[in-house]
């Protein structure tokens, strides 16, 4: 099974922390790779580590030499905490439906809104993290509004 990832974070040492669908985040050093591939020391360099990015949901990549799967961290990583995560996928279901009943594509609704379809499909599988301009844009564009509301947590 694999273990897709929401987010990701580049700590101090080497240290790059990850953020599950699931909900666990885990940390993982990098250095505990360095003898095994040497290649890898080159992120000890704090610029080259921090350029990393998150593509898709299953891995990270630094250059065309240096990546990581995301599983690597969830197996041999530290879950550090867990965050609750299910609104994620409430939203995507949410936006997945809209989308159904219109009958459009996620190709077709990117034409529409200028979104990368590949964003769209991360925002309706729940492992997207769209900003507020985003999802507006997809709520008009499904002829949709969006409504935010805060409640008081029980106790």
């Amino acid at each position: 099974m694999f273990h897709k990832a929401v987010d990701c974070r580049f700590k101090e040492n080497c240290i790059v922390e990850v953020t599950f669908q699931d909900g666990k985040v885990k940390e993982y050093c990098l250095k505990d790779m360095f003898d095994q591939y040497p290649i890898m020391k080159a992120l000890q360099n704090r610029e080259l580590f921090n350029s990393g990015k998150l593509v898709g949901n299953y891995g990270i990549i630094w250059n065309d030499d240096i990546d990581l799967e995301v599983e690597t961290v969830y197996e041999c990583g530290v879950t550090v905490r867990t965050e609750k995560v299910s609104y994620h996928i409430d939203l995507g279901n949410s936006f997945k439906k809209a989308r159904a009943e219109l009958g459009i594509s996620q190709k077709e609704l990117s034409n529409k809104t200028g979104i990368d379809q590949s964003d769209i499909s991360k925002i309706e599988c729940g492992a997207g993290n769209p900003s507020l301009d985003t999802l507006v844009c997809l709520a008009e564009a499904l002829n949709t509004d969006i409504k935010i509301t805060l409640e008081k947590k029980s106790s």
